[in-house]
């Protein structure tokens, strides 16, 4: 191979970085080994036992912490509404004037997610007069749709009764 050549990488020079492969820990290979004996595993008991593994937070009997500790409170995540949120300016970009604009629709163009309602929130302009029917939006991006000309609704399968 000349200076000028680029080395080819192929199956016959490809080797391990420095470290990467270890020799194995031999075991129960007598005292001077310094693994020998009772093998790194302590005295007796049951971490010293073959198959021996404990769950995590598992204290050998003694009541957990997280039992310990005492629950209080309601956490409302099973039932809490997460929204895909749009601004106004995403849908400038994609719609032209006098669409509709609905879960469906946004779905189909890419825009939420599958099984997500939809916020609309105010951020950028709308220049385009709009038919939209959504799950949420802020008064602010009610405000500037209509003064785009355009019209903002709740839709029927919302379960929000107020913006």
């Amino acid at each position: 191979m000349t200076a000028g050549e680029k080395a080819r990488t192929g199956l016959w020079n490809l080797f391990p970085t420095t470290g990467a492969r270890q020799r194995r820990l031999l075991l129960g290979r007598g005292r001077s080994s310094g693994h020998g004996k009772t093998s790194s595993r302590g005295g007796k008991g049951q971490s010293a036992r073959t198959g021996s593994s404990k769950r995590p937070g598992f204290e050998g009997g003694q009541n957990p912490f997280l039992r310990r500790i005492p629950k209080r409170g309601f956490s409302n995540r099973a039932f809490q509404v997460r929204y895909g949120v749009l601004n106004l300016s995403d849908l400038d970009g994609v719609f032209s004037a006098g669409d509709a604009v609905s879960r469906d629709v946004l779905r189909q163009r890419g825009l939420i997610g599958k099984n997500q309602q939809v916020k609309i929130l105010a951020g950028g302009e709308l220049k385009k007069p709009l038919k939209i029917v959504v799950d949420a939006f802020s008064q602010d991006a009610k405000k500037k749709v209509e003064a785009a000309g355009g019209t903002i609704v709740l839709s029927e399968k919302s379960s929000r009764t107020a913006c």
